[in-house]
């Protein structure tokens, strides 16, 4: 079949009359419409999430450039090692360096659990590929629905070092806790490149009003990753528990079976 025609003759006519009229839309007015009707979906998708997840999931987030032989490198595989072994599913970008670290981890640490390592890339030109230690991988083109998915994904989010794509999901991470757009979720900002940056908006941001208390107290700042499993476990024991009582409310609601009765021979 020839590009750009249908096996509708009647689509055909119409796209045929409508090529000899001259447009006067505004391209940049119909990608803007067209951008707004994919943003009021995914909103209208958000309605019929399940409120409760079923799967207890960390975000680990970190540079792509820290590689192996470097202590952070070390440190976020045990530290993705450890949370695979309790069952924890790991989610990060899938790139190289601490992303590849904490799947590599994850993917250890599995053996004895059904934990998975999920992976979140995004295409860049200066981007590596994918690292192999993945079990299931999710594609974005866009940093919109990759944060998103993110979000969505995770039960609890963890930050090492970093350059502005770490920072860039931090932020993130931080503003839909602040503005309640998510769910309370253990937000941890691991190593010694983060406690000048609480400071520096304590002094800047919370001198003049511009952030309070409450959204400095959103972070739990770090100095190893073996400080925040206590933090992670303590919520992921939560999650069990309520899901535990969940499954026990919903038992206790479903309706017996009516018994039929049956003639005595």
């Amino acid at each position: 079949m020839p590009k750009g025609r249908t096996t509708t003759p009647q689509i055909e006519t119409l796209r045929k009359a409508q090529k000899k009229k001259k447009s006067t839309a505004d391209p940049a007015e119909v990608l803007d419409r067209a951008i707004y009707h994919l943003w009021e979906t995914i909103n209208d998708l958000e309605e019929i999430q399940p409120e409760r997840v079923e799967h207890f999931r960390v975000s680990i987030f970190g540079s792509s450039r820290i590689r192996r032989g470097d202590p952070v490198y070390d440190e976020v595989k045990k530290l993705s090692y450890e949370l695979a072994h309790k069952g924890i599913d790991i989610v990060t970008g899938g790139g190289p360096g601490l992303m590849e670290a904490a799947n590599s981890g994850a993917v250890e640490g599995q053996i004895d659990s059904k934990a998975r390592s999920f992976g979140l890339p995004i295409h860049m030109p200066s981007e590596e590929q994918m690292n192999p230690f993945v079990d299931r991988v999710f594609r974005h083109r866009t940093f919109f629905s990759r944060l998103h998915h993110f979000g969505r994904l995770s039960s609890a989010f963890v930050v090492f070092s970093g350059g502005i794509g770490t920072c860039l999901e931090a932020f993130l991470v931080w503003q839909l806790l602040q503005v309640r757009h998510m769910k309370a979720h253990p937000f941890i900002l691991v190593g010694d490149m983060w406690p000048g940056l609480l400071e520096w908006m304590k002094q800047t941001m919370g001198k003049r009003g511009l952030v309070g208390p409450n959204d400095l107290d959103l972070v739990t700042v770090v100095d190893s990753a073996d400080d925040a499993v206590p933090v992670i476990l303590a919520s992921f024991d939560q999650f069990r528990k309520e899901k535990e009582n969940d499954q026990r409310a919903a038992g206790t609601r479903r309706p017996a079976r009516s018994k039929v009765s049956r003639p005595k021979p």
